[in-house]
């Protein structure tokens, strides 16, 4: 057979870039569309606005505690009453900003923006399918998630203000509305928004579960998936598995909230005057909360890590090291984050046995994370690095989940964590390992797929200054906190002028917030590059990074359908890079092995003699079964 130059594949499709498979009009196709990839943009441009705003909550609260005597008089055309007469921050209002600040980074971005925009993105190009299961259910997907979105959004600008009661929003103070007015309505339409996301999260999981089983092009067999679409499939797994946990925590919470229950309280005291409510436990409503509040943590990191796995992989000229340990560890983590939840809840007076079980799992959940760390810099190591945004953006997410996991070895250990609990320490831990992490790589997987996505490149300057920036500003944000957490200084505190022994962290607490302010305002940087790209950047090659998966086969701008002809088959794993012999440092996934005699191992010679030609030059394969 002849050999066929691997570049001809996409460039035979070159000329179909405005290809349809149907036409419509402006609202069926980009405001109500069905195309996974129309949506994957909605989710991305909904949490980058998500994003922004909840940096900007977190800057105000900085202003507090950087800057204790500074008047922010000037907040008050914003704020309104909010700023105290004396130009502080309300107190309630504080609360309010680190309760919102915290469930928009979590749910918002981390887990909508980043998981909704590139499972929905990436699932059906890089399996070889032409759209998801379900079009109307993804649509539906991303819709229930904007109606949350402006439920919670709306939630801002009630005159008793949002909820309040802290992300986790622990009762009593989330269930008694007149405990405090971030209890009132702001709290109602907290929890309404959230029921509507975990329908969102729901629908969307369901349709990534079902298309990477079902749909996948001839010869993607699940030891041929790229670790992408292994992270997004064990992500949806156990979002299926622990949101609805947490619905049925926010429906008993409701229910004590306005129908007089007692799921949660007892023994409540307001004013002096008794509550009618007996028997509950807000004990029980932690543990609903952590079942699923832990698995979340991974719900927005297996994404992440498996976008870098890809990254690092194309960027080192390398295969990726020890791709089936890879897999394993990203299931034994998948398993583990659900009997790890009461590290949570060490301070709540649990009997020690039970603790040291939780403590126990929590530290064996450090092996597989270790895997990844190990594996990562092993791809990196001698490799023939291109450092692209992208590829940056993926060795600062190892940095920070390397940093921020050895931290939580600490936290892991009941004896300590009793001691740091609610401290700094643990917000610098979870910042760096969970929210810093993922969200460099959404960063990483927005400068690498950005081509594919609006056929166009990113400036690679802004995009350098953009990381530099962030990473520096990350690390001088958090890393101090670690210090001044070991100290004792408390959490979720409004001021702290008033303690004597907190009186020498003055200089660290300006250094975080002026760090905090940086990091925030690099990310305008990458905005404009983003928007300014999307319309005016250089035009982008069809496979800018030379990378082997499906995606890069499709028109530089796919169709509804995504290839114009027949879908490709898959004859090799996505990882041929810089093989001994290869005539390019990259073999795509539909290259035959018959087109690469010079490359092949003893066993790959083998595998020709499943290819068959069907008379007309195409390729396929004989008795390959998803």
């Amino acid at each position: 057979m002849a050999t066929t130059n691997i570049h001809t594949h996409q460039e035979v499709h070159d000329h179909h870039e405005e290809h349809e498979h149907h036409h419509g009009n402006f609202w069926t196709n980009y405001i109500f569309s069905e195309d996974h990839k129309v949506i994957a943009k909605q989710f991305l441009i909904t949490g980058i606005f998500w994003a922004l705003l909840g940096g900007t909550l977190s800057v105000i609260f900085r202003l507090q505690l950087g800057f204790p005597d500074m008047s922010l008089e000037w907040l008050r055309p914003v704020l309104g009453g909010w700023i105290t007469p004396q130009g502080k921050l309300n107190p309630e209002f504080y609360l309010a900003l680190v309760t919102m600040h915290g469930t928009i980074m979590v749910f918002f971005v981390l887990t909508a923006g980043l998981s909704g925009t590139f499972s929905n993105f990436l699932i059906p190009l890089q399996i070889g399918a032409r759209d998801m299961a379900s079009g109307f259910m993804n649509m539906l997907s991303y819709w229930f998630f904007f109606v949350s979105s402006v439920l919670m959004f709306t939630s801002l600008f009630l005159s008793t203000g949002p909820a309040a009661g802290g992300w986790t929003i622990y009762p009593p103070l989330s269930a008694l509305p007149q405990a405090i007015s971030g209890s009132g309505t702001g709290m109602t339409l907290w929890l309404v928004s959230m029921a509507i996301f975990i329908a969102s999260s729901l629908l969307g999981s369901i349709n990534y579960i079902t298309t990477v089983i079902n749909l996948r092009t001839r010869g993607m067999s699940f030891t041929r998936l790229p670790l992408t679409i292994w992270a997004f499939f064990f992500t949806a797994i156990i979002g299926i598995l622990s949101f609805p946990v947490l619905f049925a925590a926010a429906l008993l919470l409701i229910f004590d909230r306005s129908f007089g229950t007692s799921f949660y309280l007892s023994d409540i005291y307001i004013a002096g005057e008794a509550l009618a409510h007996d028997g509950g436990s807000p004990v029980l409503f932690q543990h609903l909360f952590w079942f699923l509040g832990h698995p979340e943590v991974y719900i927005v990191l297996l994404p992440a890590l498996g976008l870098s796995s890809e990254i690092i992989a194309t960027n080192s000229r390398k295969p990726i090291f020890g791709y089936k340990a890879m897999i394993g560890s990203m299931l034994f983590i998948a398993i583990l984050s659900f009997i790890v939840w009461a590290h949570h809840m060490f301070v709540t007076g649990m009997n020690p046995f039970l603790g040291s079980i939780f403590m126990l799992l929590t530290l064996i959940i450090a092996v597989p994370s270790a895997v990844k760390i190990f594996n990562y810099v092993t791809t990196l190591w001698k490799g023939n690095l291109r450092f692209t945004p992208g590829m940056l953006f993926s060795i600062g997410l190892v940095s920070f989940f390397l940093t921020g996991g050895i931290t939580g070895i600490f936290l892991g250990n009941s004896a300590v964590d009793i001691q740091l609990h609610d401290t700094y320490f643990v917000v610098a831990h979870f910042h760096l390992v969970m929210g810093s992490a993922s969200f460099f790589g959404m960063m990483a997987g927005v400068y690498h797929w950005f081509p594919k996505m609006f056929g166009r490149m990113q400036n690679a300057t802004l995009g350098y200054i953009h990381f530099w920036l962030t990473f520096i500003g990350v690390y001088l944000v958090f890393f101090p906190m670690h210090y001044i957490g070991i100290k004792g200084f408390p959490r979720r505190y409004y001021t702290w002028t008033n303690f004597d022994f907190a009186q020498g962290f003055t200089d660290l607490n300006m250094l975080v917030s002026v760090a905090a302010i940086v990091t925030l305002s690099a990310q305008f940087i990458f905005l404009f590059n983003f928007f300014y790209s999307m319309f005016r950047g250089k035009k982008a090659p069809a496979n800018p990074w030379e990378s082997t998966t499906l995606e890069w086969t499709t028109p530089r701008v796919p169709g509804h359908g995504n290839w114009a002809g027949e879908i490709p088959s898959v004859y090799r794993w996505p990882y041929d890079y810089s093989k001994p012999g290869a005539k390019e440092d990259y073999i795509p996934q539909h290259i035959p092995y018959s087109e690469t005699p010079e490359s092949n191992l003893p066993h790959e010679n083998d595998l020709i003699k499943l290819e068959t030609s069907n008379g007309d030059g195409a390729i396929v394969i004989e008795g390959s079964k998803h």
